[in-house]
Parts: structure tokens; C-alpha cells; sequence
């Protein structure tokens, strides 16, 4: 029986990577200082991260963690149901239903635990779930899990969206139109107030999963709500914090009632054990440092989004209009991706390849992501390499179907 799994496609095809020394996952980090670490002896400037505000390392946010552990140990040993909730769960949740502009947040132990829990209490028996095409997994997932319907629209394609809606607005108790707020792959923002427009018109509900806008995008990073001005027309905002705020753990805001409809009804949220303090506390100092009036730290970051869009069009990449600090380089064949990713760690540069499923066929690329913290000397030494990785190994310089 064990046979089948050594003999399956996709550790065959792990296998075959491994033995040609291509193989660019799971590489084990020695140690990091935030824009570089160190693998396998040797120092690399990551370009790999969603560390986009650069506050893994910051003084005071590891103050703050060090400070949750001394007064309430490494961990909560059970769910805040019923043993763990700690006074600094509901702070946190206060600040975070301030900083989103919604009444009302719940916090859960991971962002795949957010996504599945709150979809499934939302989307019931007599509940239609309206997905984009290229939803983060954990929303796919959802879908698994919701006792709803599911259907879905063409990637940020608003006549396809409404569609959708026009066809099914009789048909169901309860319409949700799920998206990412910025693609993870791509760095698209997604049409917001477009969709804000299709729900109103058809008396659907919006969710939005922010974890890659959570921190980045609108002023003091209150996210794509924030972005658009659009906090007070949205129904439920999605974040994580193992992006910008540098720890693990998620959440949903909104509505009060129906925020304390999930907090009783998410089997996530409720079977879990809830986020340890010093995860708690750094997202809590995270929050301060970004809304402090002398901050740079988004400043800083658009400076290095723009350095690096500028240098990337120089060299002649396709890098998919992104305007966020997700900048995408078009490859379309696997193995050249992950080859190209491979000399670039050579060189001193540690990105990550993304290819099917993550992708569609034939659209490899290399994701490269940006923080507040690179100077512009590491942002230098990454566009040399990615100039040499071009000639190398031929990218192209348009995307194919374009």
C-alpha cells in the first residue's frame, strides 16, 4: 500500500528535481536578520518574504513578545472557548475592529483558520458563495467546507461577476462575493469598488480577503478597504498577520452581530487552541508602530516597490502591471523557473518559484516580494542577477498570450 504514495506523480516528479539539483522548496533557513538570511552556510538577500513593513526584527516588536511570554507563558494549552482567552485576544480584537473601521473582529490561530471558519458559519445550506477564479487556496478550501453553493468569475471580470449575480439573485437566502483584496501571485489589486457597485445592485454581501493588503495598502496600511475608501460598504474584511505584522494568526471584522454568529459557529476558531501571547502582542505593537505619526516605514517601502518596478521594466520583464510590493516575473515554462531560481540563489538571491497549480499551465513565474527594510545597495545586487538570470536562461521579455 506504501507504494502507492512513493510511486505518485508528484513525488516522482520531486524526486526527478532533487536529483538534478533544481529542486527550490523547503530550504532550511540557519538565520535572518529580516532582508537577508543565511542557507546552507551561505547569505542571501530574500526577495521570498511577506515581510513586506520588514517587523520581524524590529526592537520593539520583539520587546513586546518577550514581555506576552513573561507574564503569560509560551502558550494558551487550549481554545478561548473555553480555557484560553486572555485578556490581550479581546484588546487585540478592539484595535484591529478600529484599525479596519468595522464594528466588530475575531482572531484565530492561522489565516487558513480565519478563511475556514468564517465562510463556512457565513455561507449556510441556502447561502451562495461568488468566488474569483484565482482565490487564495484557503478559500477554495472554504468552498470545500461551506454547506453552500459555489460558483465562480473570471479573474477581477466585472461583467462576469455580474452575471453571476443576475442569474442566481432569486435563487439563494444569502449571496457572497469572496475575492482576494491583492492577489498573492500576481499583485493585483482587485476591483473593489466595482464589486462594491454589483452588490449593492443585487443585495450581496461582500468578504475580502486582505492578507496581502493588510498593512500595505491605504493609509498607515489599513488595507484595500482603506485603499478604496470603501471600509463602510464592505461586510467582512479577512487579514492575516504573518505578513506585515511579522507573527501568525489571522482575522474576520465586521457587523457585531455577525462577527459573534461566527465567534460561536466557526468549528475553526472554536477546536482550536487560540494564537499563544507573544504572537498576539507583536501584531498588537505592529499595529502602534504603523499608525505612529513619524512613521516611514510605508514610505520607505513604496521607494524600494519603485526602484524595483523601474529596474525590472529596464531589463525587459513582464512583471504582470503589478503596483503592490508582490512583483511577479513571467517565466511560463516549470522547469525554467525553477532552474532560473536555482542560479539565482548562486548568486546570493532567495526567491521562490511558482508554478501549476498555484499558476496556470504555462505561466511559471518567479514571485518576488519587497520590504520596507532593503536598502537600495541589496535592491541593486537583485537586479543584477535577475539581468544575468534573463540572458541565461532566455525569459521573456512579453507574456505569451499578450
Amino acid at each position: 500500500m506504501e507504494d502507492s504514495f512513493y510511486n505518485s506523480k508528484i513525488l516522482s516528479r520531486a524526486r526527478m528535481l532533487n536529483e538534478n539539483n533544481i529542486y527550490p522548496f523547503f530550504r532550511a533557513i540557519e538565520e535572518t536578520d529580516g532582508t537577508s538570511v543565511t542557507v546552507a552556510g551561505k547569505k542571501q538577500i530574500m526577495i521570498g518574504s511577506n515581510n513586506y513593513l520588514g517587523l520581524t526584527h524590529h526592537p520593539e516588536v520583539k520587546e513586546a513578545a518577550k514581555e506576552a511570554i513573561d507574564k503569560y507563558g509560551t502558550g494558551c494549552t487550549g481554545s478561548r472557548f473555553l480555557n484560553g482567552n486572555l485578556e490581550i485576544h479581546e484588546e487585540l480584537e478592539e484595535k484591529l475592529a478600529k484599525y479596519t473601521g468595522h464594528e466588530k473582529a475575531l482572531i484565530f490561530s492561522t489565516g487558513m483558520q480565519a478563511n475556514l471558519g468564517a465562510l463556512f458559519s457565513i455561507c449556510g445550506p441556502r447561502s451562495l458563495m461568488i468566488c474569483d477564479m484565482e482565490n487564495h487556496a484557503s478559500i477554495i478550501d472554504a468552498t470545500r467546507l461551506a454547506l453552500g453553493s459555489t460558483i465562480k468569475f473570471k479573474h477581477n471580470d466585472m461583467e462576469s461577476l455580474e452575471e453571476v449575480l443576475k442569474v442566481n439573485r432569486d435563487k439563494y437566502k444569502r449571496m457572497v462575493i469572496v475575492f482576494d483584496g491583492v492577489f498573492s501571485m500576481t499583485g493585483k489589486i482587485f476591483n473593489l469598488p466595482g464589486a462594491v457597485e454589483l452588490a449593492e445592485k443585487y443585495g450581496a454581501m461582500i468578504y475580502v480577503d486582505d492578507a496581502h493588503g493588510l498593512g500595505v495598502l491605504g493609509p498607515n496600511g489599513q488595507g484595500t478597504m482603506a485603499h478604496f475608501d470603501l471600509s463602510d460598504r464592505v461586510h467582512f474584511n479577512m487579514g492575516t498577520f504573518s505578513k506585515s505584522f511579522a507573527s501568525i494568526g489571522g482575522f474576520v471584522s465586521g457587523p457585531e452581530h455577525a462577527i459573534n454568529y461566527i465567534k460561536h459557529t466557526a468549528r475553526s476558531f472554536m477546536f482550536s487552541a487560540s494564537m499563544p501571547p507573544a504572537a498576539v502582542a507583536t501584531v498588537s505593537k505592529c499595529i502602534d508602530l504603523v499608525m505612529r505619526e513619524d512613521s516611514t516605514i510605508h514610505k520607505n517601502l513604496w521607494e524600494n516597490v519603485d526602484f524595483m518596478n523601474k529596474g525590472f521594466a529596464e531589463i525587459g520583464f513582464y512583471t504582470y502591471g503589478s503596483s503592490t510590493p508582490i512583483i511577479p516575473i513571467y517565466v511560463g515554462d516549470d522547469l525554467k523557473a525553477m532552474k532560473a531560481t536555482m542560479f539565482l540563489e548562486q548568486k546570493g538571491i532567495f526567491c521562490t518559484p511558482v508554478v501549476p497549480p498555484a499558476t496556470p499551465q504555462g505561466e511559471a513565474l518567479i514571485r518576488t516580494s519587497y520590504m520596507s527594510t532593503h536598502n537600495k545597495k541589496e535592491l541593486s545586487l537583485v537586479l543584477e542577477a535577475f539581468a544575468e538570470a534573463k540572458k541565461k536562461f532566455d525569459i521573456p521579455s512579453v507574456h505569451l498570450d499578450h
